[in-house]
């Protein structure tokens, strides 16, 4: 259940980069409150997550959830470039968070 935990905190930590990119500066209230519900919900799932799953393995698990969803998210909504390299490394990245859970004492 611990990496049910991991990959929601991962899909939380989406939702909070992309609201924060549309709080401009925290004047908008309703992305502000989004950024704020995704930032707690992100790091508590995560803090759960660790009972079990060892800290540098749920701590780069999370961050690259939520690089690549960013990363994905930004090719999607906001025209930024869709590249060989840019696909390369996020496969790369994808293949580390495969290898991590693959290899986990909690697997």
């Amino acid at each position: 259940m611990n990496w049910v935990y991991l990959l929601l905190a991962g899909i939380c930590e989406i939702v909070w980069a992309v609201a924060l990119k549309y709080t401009d500066g925290f004047t908008k209230w309703v992305p502000t409150v989004l950024f704020g519900f995704g930032y707690l919900a992100s790091v508590g799932l995560l803090g759960i997550s660790m009972k079990t799953i060892p800290f540098s393995t749920a701590y780069l698990i999370w961050t690259g959830i939520g690089t690549v969803g960013c990363i994905v998210y930004g090719m999607m909504f906001f025209n930024e470039p869709v590249e060989f390299w840019r696909l390369f490394f996020i496969t790369i990245i994808l293949i580390g968070i495969a290898g991590l859970k693959y290899v986990s004492p909690e697997s």
